[in-house]
């Protein structure tokens, strides 16, 4: 991807999130706080360093960051206020805005379910993604 467009896509992640990673000392404690933390690849203390470096395609491409449930466990914990679970959203919602309008057909979902993924993570990325 194009250095401009890396740009402008942290650029959109901020303004979404609302979020401040260039707070962030990397502490931890969002990452310790986070129920989801063993089915990611990318941790919660890695989110704002990653969107600062310019790797928001990176980080909303990740399998892991779809595991994140929302419950902002990492925003009540982090003392900085960087708010990497807002950061995680942002990042998700700009990617799949990229991909056009149609984000999931609905005979697309079967394939999408899977035991181990909560209830509450489900219902909440179909409200986020659905139009």
């Amino acid at each position: 991807m194009h250095s401009s467009n890396k740009t402008e896509l942290k650029k959109l992640v901020l303004r979404i999130s609302g979020a401040h990673p260039e707070k962030c000392m990397k502490c931890g404690k969002c990452s310790a706080a986070c129920p989801a933390f063993d089915e990611m690849e990318i941790h919660p203390h890695k989110f704002a360093q990653m969107v600062l470096d310019e790797r928001v395609e990176e980080l909303a491409t990740s399998k892991g960051i779809y595991k994140c449930m929302s419950c902002f466990a990492c925003l009540e914990r982090c003392p900085r206020d960087v708010k990497p679970a807002k950061i995680a959203e942002a990042a998700r919602a700009v990617y799949l805005r990229q991909q056009g309008a149609s984000y999931m057909k609905q005979d697309e979902i079967p394939s999408k379910l899977d035991d181990e993924i909560p209830g509450q993570a489900l219902m909440s990325a179909m409200r986020k993604y659905n139009k």
